[in-house]
């Protein structure tokens, strides 16, 4: 991949992820702190887990990416989400911190966007092409937390078009 390919990339998903930014926080914003724990299966992760990790992650994504090492610690994900007590406070820490993040990702230099990641030994890319694979990431999250919602007594936001409980704004 060459730097105008990664240049073009990394902006792409920079403006698409902006665009889910939005989403999510409208996701986020409708978990009831009540039924934070909630979740449909015992094989299935609590809204509150859905909720962390899905905030938790988008920011460690673009930090690995930003960085160019891909390192997990799930004792440190858990250490940060137990700073955490209610979904407000889950959704400011999203809202202060993805767009930080964005900025950064918009003004990362080309060699950095070109040079390969190893994503834990599975496959190696150019970092600008990781970008995708993190918006895959949270925008699957943000689904599993979305069809949550409901069931939980919260209303589902309008997402890519109206939904049942929000319909879409008219200019």
């Amino acid at each position: 991949m060459n730097t105008e390919q990664a240049r073009f990339l990394a902006q792409y998903f920079a403006n698409l992820m902006e665009g889910e930014f939005r989403a999510t926080c409208s996701v986020l914003q409708a978990v009831p702190d009540g039924k934070r724990d909630y979740k449909p299966d015992e094989k299935s992760r609590s809204a509150w887990q859905l909720a962390t990790h899905l905030a938790l992650g988008d920011i460690w994504f673009l930090d690995s990416i930003l960085a160019g090492a891909f390192v997990f610690d799930p004792a440190i994900e858990a250490a940060q989400r137990e700073k955490f007590k209610t979904v407000a406070e889950v959704v400011a820490y999203y809202k202060r911190e993805f767009p930080a993040r964005l900025e950064q990702l918009r003004t990362m230099p080309d060699a950095n966007l070109t040079r390969t990641v190893d994503f834990f030994g599975m496959f190696q890319s150019p970092a600008a092409s990781l970008l995708g694979f993190a918006n895959n990431h949270s925008t699957h999250h943000r689904g599993q937390l979305a069809a949550y919602l409901r069931a939980m007594g919260s209303k589902v936001p309008a997402i890519y078009g109206a939904s049942a409980d929000q319909p879409m704004a008219t200019a």
